[in-house]
């Protein structure tokens, strides 16, 4: 049975920092593509940022230079650090492995002072 378990979400002030992570299980987490991506109320789910199987990463515009994602092969972890938070990063977060299309349940995030 695959498994994406998130945590780390909560309430943060902006310009505070967040660390999500992403536990999985049931699948070669070596080999498998894998990301973050945000759902504000009443918008699409967005990429936020990915990382190939060979470690190459991608960051939406919106993003880059404020979160950072990697993955602790040991752990079967996949983290996304997020620093100088805005408010408009409020959103439900959810990590996503790739080939198979599978996904977590997600984490809130929500930046207000």
């Amino acid at each position: 049975q695959v498994r994406l378990v998130e945590s780390g979400g909560g309430l943060v002030q902006p310009g505070g920092s967040l660390r999500l992570s992403c536990e999985v299980s049931g699948i070669a987490f070596t080999r498998h593509t894998m990301a973050w991506y945000q759902q504000a109320p009443g918008k699409q789910r967005e990429l936020v940022a990915i990382m190939g199987a060979e470690s190459s990463t991608q960051y939406a515009d919106s993003v880059k230079g404020r979160f950072t994602i990697w993955r602790d092969i040991a752990r079967s972890t996949v983290y996304l650090q997020m620093n100088a938070l805005k408010p408009e990063d409020t959103a439900m977060y959810y990590c996503q492995a790739a080939p198979g299309n599978y996904w977590g349940q997600g984490t809130q995030v929500a930046v207000s002072s």
